[in-house]
C-alpha cells in the first residue's frame, strides 16, 4: 500500500497511466473502451474498467470516477489507492464481493479540464427515455441570457441582475434552476443532451458485460463541487424506493441524503446515470450513493462553471484568461491539499468497506 497522496494526479494522462499501473500491479486486467477523439496533449482517451473479484460473483460493487470530468481528479485518485491496498481488497473478496473499479466515465472531459463530455453534455442528466418527450426547466430558459453573457468577467450590469436573482429567489434557487439539467440549449449549462452520449452508451456495454450475472449491486459514483469542503455527503442513488432507502441508511448510516426528500445539497434531478444499473442489470437487487466531496462555496462552483461554459463559446479568448478560467474550474472541482485529498480517501475507503459488509450480508 503507498501512500495517499501518490495516487493522485495532475492531468488525465497521468491518472490513466497510474490507474493502469496499479491493476497490472494487482496482477488485474484491464478492459479498455477507446474515445474516439484524443485528450487535450493528443493522449488516448478511454474509459478503462477493472474486475477484481469473479466473473459470476454473485456480489458486485461499482466504484465509478469521471462523471462529470474534471471530478475524475478526486475519483481516480480513490481507485487508484483502492487498487494499491491490499487490507481493502482482502476485506472484499473475505465478503464475496467483487468490485468492478470504472475508471473516467467522460475522459474527455477528464483531460481537457470540463465537466460536460465533448458534446457538451452533462452525463447525469443524460439518461432519458429520448423516445419520450424531454423534461422542460422554465426556470433555466429565463437564467440562460445572464449566465453566458458576451464578456467574461462579466460586466456590472450582469453582476447586478444576477444577484438580484439571488437576493430574490436564494442561492439553492439559483443552483436548483441551472443544475437540474435542460435539453432546450445544446451551448447551456447542465444540458443534458437530446440523444444517449458515447459515455452513456458505453457505461451500459460495462454494466451488459459484467452486471448480468450478480444478485446483488451496489455503486458508489464518485462527484465533488456541493457541500462543506472536505465533506463527502452519501448522496441516495437509486429510485424513489423506501425499500433501497432502508437498505442504503442500514449500509451507510442515517446521514444518508436523499434528492427526493430535499435533504441533499443536490437539487431535484432526472436522467441519472445510475439509473442504468435498473435498465442493463435487471436481475440484481441495486442500492447507491453518490459520494459528493466539498471544495468551494456554491457561489465560486457556479461562476467557475459559466466561465468555463463562455470560454468554451469563446475559443478566441486570450491566454491569460483562458488559463484562469481553466484555474478556477480545477479550483471549483478539486482542493489541491494533503489534507483534502486524505480526507476524500479516508471517506471512501469507509463506504467501500460498508458497501461491501452490505452487499455480504
Amino acid at each position: 500500500m503507498t501512500d495517499i497522496q501518490s495516487s493522485f494526479s495532475t492531468s488525465y494522462a497521468e491518472a490513466r497511466q497510474k490507474f493502469l499501473k496499479a491493476a497490472q500491479a494487482a496482477g488485474l486486467t484491464v478492459d479498455s473502451n477507446i474515445h474516439p477523439l484524443k485528450g487535450r496533449d493528443g493522449e488516448e482517451l478511454a474509459m478503462d474498467v477493472v474486475l477484481d473479484g469473479a466473473p459470476d460473483a454473485k456480489q458486485l460493487l461499482v466504484i465509478s470516477s469521471a462523471c462529470h470530468g474534471v471530478e475524475g481528479y478526486c475519483g481516480s485518485g480513490v481507485q487508484i489507492h483502492a487498487l494499491q491496498n491490499t487490507a481493502w481488497r482482502e476485506a472484499a473478496k473475505a465478503q464475496g464481493v467483487a468490485v468492478l473499479y470504472i475508471h473516467a466515465l467522460n475522459p474527455h472531459g477528464f483531460s481537457h479540464v470540463r465537466r460536460v463530455t465533448h458534446e457538451n453534455v452533462d452525463i447525469n442528466r443524460n439518461f432519458q427515455d429520448f423516445s419520450k418527450p424531454l423534461p422542460a426547466n422554465e426556470a433555466y430558459k429565463e437564467l440562460q441570457p445572464l449566465l453566458l453573457p458576451e464578456v467574461w468577467p462579466p460586466d456590472a450590469a450582469n453582476a447586478a441582475a444576477t444577484g438580484q436573482y439571488i437576493a430574490e429567489r436564494g442561492m439553492k434557487a439559483f443552483q436548483a434552476a441551472i443544475s437540474k439539467g435542460q435539453h432546450d440549449f445544446p451551448n447551456g449549462l447542465f444540458f443534458g443532451g437530446q440523444a444517449p452520449t458515447w459515455s452513456n452508451q458505453t457505461v451500459r456495454k460495462v454494466l451488459q458485460k459484467y452486471g448480468q450475472r450478480c444478485q446483488k449491486l451496489a455503486w458508489i459514483d464518485l462527484h465533488t463541487g456541493l457541500g462543506p469542503s472536505g465533506v463527502g455527503e452519501r448522496i441516495f442513488a437509486c429510485a424513489d424506493d423506501p425499500a433501497a432507502y432502508t437498505r442504503a441508511k442500514a449500509w451507510w448510516g442515517n446521514g444518508i441524503t436523499s434528492i427526493y426528500d430535499g435533504s441533499s445539497t443536490s437539487a431535484f434531478l432526472t436522467g441519472l446515470m445510475w439509473m442504468s444499473a435498473y435498465q442493463e442489470c435487471q436481475q440484481a437487487e441495486y442500492t447507491g450513493i453518490a459520494m459528493e466531496y466539498g471544495t468551494q462555496p456554491t457561489d465560486k462552483v457556479m461562476y467557475a462553471l459559466r466561465g468555463d461554459h463562455w470560454l468554451h463559446l469563446h475559443p478566441e479568448a486570450p491566454a491569460a484568461l483562458r488559463q484562469q478560467i481553466k484555474q478556477d474550474l480545477m479550483d471549483a472541482f478539486y482542493v489541491d491539499t494533503d489534507e483534502w485529498r486524505t480526507q476524500i480517501v479516508e471517506q471512501a475507503m469507509d463506504a467501500m468497506h460498508q458497501a461491501a459488509t452490505g452487499l455480504g450480508a
